[in-house]
């Protein structure tokens, strides 16, 4: 991880990194679990030295997911997306994340709201892409189910049967 910090015209030092490190994710299959793990140990050193990075919290979001770590990552990059609400990849990787584990609703929010950020035709053609898949599985149906509905009616009514057959049973 670089050392360097950029300088502002009027000569602060902003704590955002000037460049960063090499990724590992070019290729996932390649990446062994020992580099991977050593990659996530530098970003998070990264992330507790330029805590207001979203760039690097959206890296270090990126590897947890490689590594598995769901719960990990969707923070991380939840994170990174509080810390710049305009951060165009911050959005994406969050709203891929939800894509990846079929949580479509708010995957499609989240790419809307990238699409909403792109600046270039490059990250058009991404979020399009994306969203574009996003909705064919939400038309398919192989979506995770919005628990909105209210489970009370089919509790009791399960409950009710189960009292009704315990009854049937002891009656005899």
């Amino acid at each position: 991880m670089t050392g360097e910090l950029v300088q502002t015209n009027a000569g602060q030092v902003q704590d955002l990194p000037q460049r960063l490190p090499p990724v590992p994710w070019r290729d996932p299959y390649t990446v062994s679990p020992a580099k991977l793990a050593e990659y996530i140990r530098e970003l998070e050193l990264a992330c507790e030295q330029n805590p207001r990075s979203a760039d690097l919290r959206t890296c270090l979001g990126m590897a947890y997911a490689m590594n598995y770590e769901v719960y990990k990552s969707e923070d991380a990059l939840e994170r990174a997306t509080k810390l710049e609400p305009d951060h165009f990849f911050a959005h994406l990787k969050y709203a891929e994340l939800h894509y990846r584990l079929r949580a479509l609703i708010r995957a499609e929010q989240e790419t809307l709201k990238a699409l909403d950020l792109a600046t270039n035709s490059w990250e058009l053609n991404l979020a399009r892409k994306q969203l574009q898949e996003i909705r064919k599985l939400m038309r398919e149906g192989t979506q995770k189910p919005e628990w909105t509905k209210p489970l009370m009616r089919p509790a009791l009514l399960l409950l009710a049967m189960t009292i009704f057959l315990s009854l049937a049973v002891h009656w005899k």
